[in-house]
């Protein structure tokens, strides 16, 4: 089984079924969906994030996912755009780094013998290019990290996560329990 970690983010609410539901709750429902497709959910707490790159938008609400999947990284691409799809995400109306209902990115992909694989495609990089320049991504990411016995990746990360000045990211609590 290849174990994924994904970044969610949400600053946008979004209308489903007739109920509108805020950045926090599109988090949720994505969970709910992610753990259709993944064994043995990781879920991290909820932080709270000013946007970056376009800084004219409302706050992010940003988390990481782990599962275990036998999907190679192009079927879990296609699966998590989906749901994205789903919940609200229309990539032709967007504008880059702009407000959106959910963002779900592939942050992390390791085969069965636990080794981190690389893609380098047009439309799927990983590990997620800018993971270690993103204070949103690192801070949930370590919460999971810490939760597996390979203490040298989250001592990678968290040497990284110390090189960066504050983003302004903080503790929103707990959603996906």
């Amino acid at each position: 089984m290849n174990r994924v970690i994904l970044g969610l983010g949400s600053n946008r609410s979004f209308l489903l079924d007739g109920v509108e539901l805020s950045p926090a709750e599109i988090l949720k429902e994505a969970c709910i969906r992610l753990e259709k497709i993944f064994s043995d959910p990781v879920r991290s707490s909820v932080y709270k994030t000013k946007a970056m790159y376009v800084t004219d938008q409302d706050d992010f609400y940003n988390m990481a996912f782990c599962g275990y999947t036998e999907l190679d990284p192009e079927e879990v691409l296609a699966k998590t755009q989906a749901i994205e799809a789903e919940l609200g995400r229309n990539r032709a109306m967007e504008i880059r780094n702009g407000p959106r209902s959910l963002d779900i990115d592939i942050e992390l992909f390791s085969d069965e013998s636990g080794q981190n694989i690389s893609v380098d495609e047009p439309d799927l990089e990983i590990p997620h290019p800018r993971l270690k320049e993103r204070e949103f991504i690192l801070v949930p990411l370590l919460e999971i990290l810490e939760k597996y016995p390979d203490k040298e990746e989250w001592k990678f990360y968290s040497e990284a996560l110390k090189k960066l000045p504050d983003q302004g990211v903080s503790y929103y609590g707990t959603i996906c329990n």
